[in-house]
């Protein structure tokens, strides 16, 4: 999955305009102009898309994790320059402050069945034995699930 391809089905479940996706990027103490935004929100075949960076995609989470719990006491995290879809996944669990069991279930409403022990290993260190890298297709089914979720 492309960065691009994330952020626009984030949109889409939150139902987040233009000025909303602006003012995640400021809560992260950064600023972009709604030309960016729409920019990488733009078709995959559209010559004029511009790539998110992982970093530019960090800080738009970092944004949404402060929107939807607040901003922690002390220094604010700094953006990731390099994002797996283990931190993404990461990311977007702790903005929503879900539970392994509230993923599963998201799963679980798109027909998709993942064991608890294979959840876990995506939340490892990855330096841990039993650490695996998230792939493109459960982080694909995740938001599909969040889509399930919020986009009623």
């Amino acid at each position: 999955m492309t960065n691009n391809d994330i952020i626009r089905r984030l949109r889409y479940t939150f139902g987040y305009n233009d000025l909303k996706m602006i003012a995640l990027f400021k809560l992260a103490n950064h600023t972009v102009h709604k030309g960016e935004v729409f920019n990488w929100l733009r078709k995959e075949d559209d010559p004029e898309l511009k790539e998110m960076s992982d970093r530019e995609l960090a800080i738009f989470l970092n944004g949404l994790i402060i929107e939807k719990r607040g901003k922690r006491e002390g220094p604010q995290p700094e953006p990731e320059d390099s994002l797996s879809n283990n931190m993404i996944l990461r990311k977007l669990k702790i903005a929503l402050e879900l539970k392994s069991d509230d993923i599963l279930a998201l799963f679980d409403l798109i027909g998709k069945r993942i064991s608890k022990h294979e959840l876990s290993a995506f939340f490892r260190h990855p330096e841990n034995k039993s650490y695996q890298p998230c792939l493109d297709q459960y982080l694909r089914y995740f938001l599909s699930g969040l889509q399930a979720k919020y986009r009623k």
